[in-house]
């Protein structure tokens, strides 16, 4: 089988876990899902992420987080997609749900937020939304 878009795939397999309950959940791992899973982690919509290898596969082990027994992560999606990219300078990036969401953007500095990318004027690819 072949992953035609593996940040989707990614980003179903936490919404899946999040949405059956789970604890943790196991990802693929490439540089690009590493670094998008860490900007998460450190935004406070995951708990923690580290590389592991299991049956000669590396893979990102995702801890999902829950507060009062309900996901952190309200929604999350796919913005820019394989057959229509979709890219916004740092002026034109806006804010997600009133401020209290997420884009994360990939630019030439790495993968961030829509707030940093914005305080360091760089604009780039929005890969998701979160909220």
């Amino acid at each position: 089988m072949s992953l035609q878009d593996p940040i989707a795939d990614c980003l179903t397999r936490i919404r899946n876990g999040l949405m059956r309950g789970k604890t943790h959940v196991e990802v693929p791992f490439s540089k690009l899902k590493y670094e998008l899973i860490s900007v998460l982690v450190s935004e406070g919509y995951l708990k923690s992420c580290k590389e592991s290898e299991s049956d000669s596969a590396k893979q990102i082990s995702v801890e999902l987080k829950y507060f009062n027994e309900m996901p952190v992560i309200k929604e999350i999606k796919r913005v820019s997609k394989p057959s229509l990219r979709r890219y916004s300078s740092a002026s034109d990036l806006e804010a997600v749900k009133g401020g209290l969401g997420s884009y994360i953007v990939s630019t030439n500095q790495g993968l961030m937020t829509d707030r940093e990318a914005k305080t360091k004027n760089v604009g780039g690819e929005i890969l998701c939304e979160v909220f």
